[in-house]
């Protein structure tokens, strides 16, 4: 697919109104648990039914489907799409791209909402730290505040990140927003070397022509200082460009950046390449390197170290998450994650390719889309959503060779739905279903057993820390 309709399709994916079709159940409702299975061994799946969820799903031997909580209003409505999650002790935090909803994860087979916040603004990427919470928005405003109204897209409306204060979980408050260039369609949190500072690392799409505050070529990122006890007092620090030009197709800035602080390294999907930075200086991160796939890669959406930071691996959101690309007249190397050796020298050398095995029909979308590890020492195992593709759990310790270990979808939706973002927290896979809420798995297997006696605090997947 030429760069410029994916680029087009990507617009559409992520950042217009949808239109929700599938069924939905009693909120707060959850499915019962599966039959006790003996794991499957490494690379093996068998497509066994997943009770509960209207009869249409199957898993491997190995996952349990464990609860669905439907959407709920106000957060159910035309234009609602579940979309990113972040954890935070025994809470998790749901964006939906009319606000957010945090639940009570304390019995992850049954969570309960805490809150629900009407807060529209495409597409509502969030992440939490502390107190703090925050929203991406990357659709014109008429100002920052919940109630604005949708803007015209060629104003010169607000967009860029909401801050809310989130130490009573049942009653979160507006705090702060922070106008940025061309928006923020997902942002990065990186603490910084103090415990009172964060920063925020903003991506975009752009250039708009017809926009002043998207201007060509937006080869940049833009750095967000928040100051923790003051976050009302939040503000851009710089922009610094990461190319000389805009990307392939003319589409300019990245889609998405992982940190791993602690190695002072940043991985960014960039739309036309994947950037290797050095983030030792939070503000002004370096371009250690550029790589690019022309054969095989459209839209470099997003990208996962591993613990070691031995290894990237980058996804390619061909077709802009609203195509069919796990079909059988895809390539198995398109729509597909590319793993990558991260050198001594620190290089990325690429090793291998991975696409979900099991072929989905030409009207489900479905591609490469989030995810994260499972931390199993000595492994390589990461968990990701692949829209109607489901979630999938692969292994590539090997890089060359990546396998699936594990499995879960339902069947097909009309329109545009599935698994927007699947991440493993303190024993459990949570996925945040475009259209069906949020699903709560758990895997059992030999490979992945070791994860759960790892505990964290707060997980924001896109902020890396080492187990």
């Amino acid at each position: 697919m030429a760069f410029g309709l994916a680029a087009l399709l990507l617009v559409a994916g992520c950042g217009a109104d949808p239109v929700s079709s599938a069924p939905s159940a009693a909120a707060g409702s959850s499915a019962p648990a599966a039959p006790a299975q003996s794991p499957s061994p490494a690379g093996e799946s068998s497509r066994t039914p997943a009770p509960g969820i209207s009869g249409d799903g199957v898993h491997s031997g190995n996952v349990t489907h464990l609860a669905n909580v439907p959407l709920g209003a106000p957060l159910n409505g035309p234009q609602a799409w579940g979309t990113d999650l972040a954890f935070q002790g025994d809470y998790a935090f749901v964006g939906n791209f009319d606000g957010f909803s945090i639940f009570d994860i304390s019995d992850p087979a049954q969570p309960s909402p805490a809150s629900q916040v009407l807060c529209p603004g495409e597409q509502n990427d969030i992440s939490v730290s502390g107190d703090l919470l925050f929203l991406s928005i990357d659709s014109a405003r008429n100002g920052p505040e919940c109630e604005a109204q949708r803007g015209e897209p060629e104003s010169d409306g607000w967009e860029g990140i909401r801050i809310f204060d989130i130490k009573d979980k049942a009653h979160p408050k507006f705090v702060s927003a922070v106008r940025t260039d061309c928006g923020s369609h997902t942002h990065t949190l990186v603490p910084g070397e103090k415990a009172d500072r964060l920063y925020l690392y903003i991506s975009s799409p752009g250039p708009e022509p017809t926009s002043s505050t998207c201007p060509a070529p937006h080869n940049k990122i833009s750095v967000v200082e928040v100051p923790v006890e003051t976050p009302e007092k939040a503000k851009v620090v710089s922009t610094p460009a990461l190319s000389d030009t805009a990307g392939q197709g003319g589409i300019g800035g990245c889609h998405d950046i992982t940190a791993y602080p602690e190695k002072n390294l940043a991985a960014a999907a960039c739309f036309g390449d994947g950037i290797l930075l050095d983030i030792t200086d939070r503000v002004n991160p370096t371009v250690l390197q550029h790589v690019k796939d022309e054969e095989n890669f459209a839209i470099w959406h997003s990208a996962t170290f591993n613990n070691d930071a031995t290894k990237v691996v980058f996804g390619d959101e061909l077709g802009g998450g609203v195509a069919a690309t796990c079909d059988a007249n895809t390539p198995k190397t398109k729509g597909a994650n590319a793993v990558y050796d991260l050198t001594s020298e620190r290089r990325l050398e690429l090793r291998g390719y991975f696409k979900i095995p099991r072929e989905q029909t030409a009207e489900e979308n479905c591609v490469a889309h989030n995810g994260s590890l499972l931390p199993v020492p000595g492994k390589d195992i990461m968990v990701q959503a692949w829209y109607q593709g489901g979630v999938s759990v692969w292994d590539f310790t090997d890089s060359t060779a990546p396998k699936e270990i594990g499995f879960f979808e339902r069947g097909p939706v009309q329109g545009v739905g599935g698994s927007w973002s699947a991440y493993y927290y303190n024993g459990h896979i949570y996925s945040s279903d475009i259209t069906r809420g949020l699903d709560v798995l758990r895997i059992d297997d030999p490979l992945t057993d070791p994860a759960s006696k790892v505990r964290i605090k707060e997980l924001n997947a896109q902020t890396q820390v080492s187990y």
